[in-house]
């Protein structure tokens, strides 16, 4: 287990490793994030972005029931301020709990901190108490009280709660009363209520909308500690982030490319590093400069392996044919037979002086190759399947008046076999309600709701769970889509589960690798109208954007609830702004 510091300011890792069993998540990371910065993690789907925030939090990993990382082989150095707080995409409240306490439990640490701040004012004038002890324990109370902001808690509080749109959340309701959305929301702000002197955050932005997202932001570029956080939302990385740490091993070779050719990385490191899990490799600019960055990166990385083959080819053909070429067999003539004997020793000094220099060449390259560019895990798109139910004309689906009492008003609404709507609004305007009424998955209090005889709709929910966490992705797929579909379209060939993780029991997947076969369970047999809640939520940046691109050419019906503004500011279809009070909304 690595060695923990919990005096620093800053949050720093040094040779950080981790290992379950064979499989290897991270290789001698190396970090260091200051007060005032704010890292964000990228990476695809499992390439340990929870993992590392979660091995950050621990305060002891290793010991009996404070272990992040059951099973874990972790070594290296971590340090980082004694008052770090996380938020976990799993929240970690009991359904009977209420929010108030939830709340008080948030600032218990510092309710602590202000105890001691009057104890030791108090101390300071105590007969028989030694006056430079005490006035340094009032110091170093005043200190952190100042750090934590003591004075203002209650204020911040109700701020807090303003800001990410919980002001009219009931103190004495129970967390299990919440929506999905609002227990997250929830979880940040009592984490950011106990002011931690450091920040470790998990998704964050998800089921925030944009004034939430937007008051997340500002109190992010303000705070003092070190930030580190793991996003998918592309806005937010460009708004917040100072630097980007991307955890994808396919990157580590190109990062061992480019170190080598400075001059860094030679030999059997450079290959050695290529090899290797993921090593993080920082950017120091924005998201949208490193996409571009890692475009290049991969091009180039690509043209040397092909050069480097291209040149091993050639080289081992020398080798093998250099003999022949420069002796080439000819017998001597008449006129240099008396030469015979000294062109012989010439001849064979010379192929040899040439075989060795091949040689040499050949095995400096061999050990120093650039590896093959993996291939990454790329979305194959929609499979083939029978989307629309024929080519006549009409709603496939279409809602009149239909209301659900505190949830959601709508006048009228009618989704066509080649519909794409985009369904925009704040939390609490009703946008997962009017999916759940598309999918059947909930009745109307009042309206109508009318589907087209054998309509097939597929519904991706926000959040996802599977009631046997021991069953394999491969297991459910066939489970779910019967021996037949799943043999047509193998779950491996959409290109959504790495085949490392086929047979892993997916209760040990990350939410995002969890998503990726919620959406393949979906797409495997394409339903004629497709409903996505927040389909970038938990997906790797690089699958959001593939999936973006399926969804523009689905043969059938798309409708779409999202947050993601950068999604909705490239969206070319329909759009429904659904209000936060429930309204009648014509379409």
């Amino acid at each position: 287990m690595p060695v923990i510091s919990t005096t620093s300011s800053h949050l720093r890792i040094d040779g950080l490793s981790i290992a379950f069993g064979d499989r290897r998540v991270l290789s001698d990371l190396g970090f260091t994030v200051s007060p005032g910065q704010r890292l964000g993690l990228i990476g695809e789907n499992g390439a340990g972005k929870s993992t590392l925030l979660r091995l950050l939090a621990a305060a002891h990993p290793g010991r009996a029931g404070d272990d992040p990382l059951p099973g874990a082989v972790v070594s290296g150095r971590i340090a980082r301020p004694m008052r770090t707080g996380i938020l976990l995409q799993e929240l970690p409240f009991a359904p009977d709990e209420h929010v108030d306490d939830v709340l008080e439990a948030a600032v218990a640490d510092v309710r602590a901190i202000e105890l001691e701040l009057d104890a030791a004012a108090r101390a300071l004038g105590a007969v028989g108490i030694d006056e430079a002890a005490a006035e340094s324990r009032y110091t170093a109370a005043l200190e952190s009280a100042e750090r934590a902001d003591v004075w203002s808690i209650d204020h911040r509080r109700d701020e807090l709660l303003g800001g990410l749109g919980l002001a009219g959340l009931g103190r004495d309701r129970r967390i299990g009363e919440l929506s999905g959305g609002q227990r997250s929301r929830f979880a940040l702000a009592a984490l950011l209520l106990s002011s931690p002197d450091a920040l470790l955050l998990d998704e964050p932005t998800n089921h925030l909308d944009d004034d939430a997202a937007a008051y997340l932001e500002d109190r992010l570029r303000a705070w003092r500690g070190p930030v580190v956080f793991a996003s998918h939302d592309r806005e937010f990385l460009d708004r917040v982030a100072t630097g980007l740490l991307d955890l994808d091993p396919g990157r580590a070779g190109a990062t061992a490319l480019a170190r080598s050719r400075e001059g860094r990385l030679t030999g059997q490191g450079a290959r050695e590093a290529v090899l290797a899990a993921s090593v993080g490799t920082v950017f120091g600019g924005s998201f949208s400069d490193y996409l571009a960055v890692r475009v290049d990166e991969r091009e180039r990385w690509q043209r040397t392996y092909e050069d480097e083959q291209a040149e091993l080819r050639r080289l081992r053909l020398a080798v093998a044919e250099t003999a022949r070429t420069v002796a080439h067999g000819r017998p001597p003539t008449d006129n240099d037979k008396f030469l015979k004997h000294f062109k012989r020793e010439n001849v064979e000094q010379a192929v040899s002086r040439r075989v060795r220099n091949a040689e040499l060449r050949l095995d400096e390259l061999e050990r120093t190759q650039v590896a093959r560019p993996p291939a990454p895990l790329s979305f194959a798109g929609i499979p083939a399947g029978s989307h629309v139910l024929d080519h006549e004309e009409g709603a496939l689906l279409r809602l009149a008046d239909v209301a659900v009492d505190g949830r959601l008003g709508l006048a009228q609404l009618r989704i066509g076999p080649a519909t794409r709507l985009l369904v925009t609004g704040a939390n609490g305007a009703g946008k997962s309600t009017l999916l759940a009424l598309l999918a059947g998955r909930l009745e109307p209090d009042r309206g109508e709701v009318h589907r087209r005889r054998g309509l097939r709709v597929g519904l991706l929910e926000q959040d996802v769970r599977f009631a046997d966490p021991d069953a394999a992705p491969r297991a459910l797929y066939e489970r779910v889509l019967g021996e037949r579909r799943a043999e047509r379209v193998p779950l491996a060939d959409l290109g959504l589960i790495a085949a490392r993780d086929l047979d892993r029991p997916v209760g040990r997947l990350s939410v995002g690798q969890q998503r990726r076969l919620a959406l393949a369970l979906v797409i495997a047999a394409p339903p004629h109208v497709f409903l996505l809640d927040e389909p970038t939520n938990h997906l790797s940046l690089a699958l959001a954007g593939e999936l973006e691109e399926a969804l523009g050419g689905y043969p059938g019906a798309v409708v779409i609830a999202s947050h993601d503004r950068w999604l909705r500011r490239r969206w070319d279809g329909e759009t429904l702004a659904l209000d936060a009070v429930p309204s009648a909304v014509p379409v």
